[in-house]
C-alpha cells in the first residue's frame, strides 16, 4: 500500500475514532446548532478568500506549493487577529501581490482559519485518492524532475509544521474564549491540527542527501 494511501486512510480513521469520545461529542453537540446556523449564514455573504489570494491559490497547481500559499493566507488570518504564529513574513516586494489583510470579524477569522486549514487536508486526500493527477512544475536547470513520492510527503510534513505552530495558538485562543460559534470553529481547527500532525507518522522517513564536498 503507497505512503499516500495509508495518510489518506489515517486521516479518515482518526475522524471517526476522534468524534466516536463520548464527551467531545456530547461537548460538540451543546455547540451545533447555534455554530452551525452562524457558519451557514457567514459562509453565505463571504469568501474565505481575498481576490489576490484567489489569484495566488488558482496559481499554485504544484502540491507543495499549494499548500505553502495556504498555510500563509492562515498566517495572514492569525496575524489579522494580532497572533504571531511564527509563520514566514511576506516580503515588501511581495505585498502587492498579497493584497491587503481582510478586514473581518473575529468570528469570521477564526472561521476563515477552519476552512482553509479544511481546504489543505481536503487537497492532500484527493490527490492521494488520484496519484496520478499530480502537477509536477518544470525542473530548475540540470535536476531531474519532480515526482508524485518527491512531493505528496513534502506536503504534508510542510502542513504538519504549519499546523504544530497554530496549535499552541488556538489553544490560548480556547481558553480564553466565551463565545460558544469562536469555540466551534476553534475547536474544528484544533481537531484538524491533530489530524495533520499524527498523519505525518504514517509517512516514510525521510531520507536526507549529504552534500558531497569537492576534493
Amino acid at each position: 500500500m503507497k505512503p499516500a494511501y495509508c495518510v489518506q486512510m489515517y486521516f479518515k480513521a482518526y475522524r471517526a475514532t476522534f468524534r466516536s469520545v463520548v464527551g467531545y461529542s456530547f461537548f460538540c453537540f451543546s455547540l451545533f446548532i447555534f455554530h452551525f446556523s452562524l457558519v451557514t449564514a457567514v459562509s453565505a455573504q463571504r469568501d474565505n478568500f481575498t481576490p489576490e489570494e484567489i489569484e495566488l491559490v488558482r496559481d499554485a497547481q504544484e502540491i507543495d506549493r499549494r499548500i505553502d500559499i495556504l498555510t500563509q493566507i492562515i498566517d495572514r488570518r492569525f496575524s489579522a487577529l494580532k497572533i504571531d504564529t511564527g509563520g514566514a513574513k511576506i516580503s515588501p516586494k511581495d505585498s502587492k501581490k498579497w493584497g491587503e489583510l481582510p478586514q473581518s470579524t473575529r468570528f469570521e477569522l477564526l472561521l476563515d482559519i477552519r476552512r482553509i486549514l479544511q481546504k489543505a487536508i481536503d487537497d492532500i486526500d484527493s490527490l492521494a485518492e488520484r496519484p496520478d493527477s499530480i502537477v509536477i512544475g518544470e525542473p530548475e536547470r540540470g535536476k531531474k524532475p519532480k515526482t508524485y513520492d518527491d512531493l505528496f510527503p513534502k506536503a504534508v510534513r510542510s502542513l504538519a509544521a504549519a499546523a504544530e505552530r497554530y496549535r499552541p495558538a488556538l489553544k490560548t485562543e480556547l481558553d480564553r474564549e466565551s463565545a460558544n460559534a469562536e469555540k466551534g470553529s476553534i475547536l474544528d481547527a484544533l481537531e484538524s491540527c491533530d489530524q495533520i500532525i499524527a498523519a505525518v507518522a504514517k509517512l516514510p522517513a525521510e531520507v536526507k542527501t549529504a552534500n558531497k564536498k569537492k576534493t
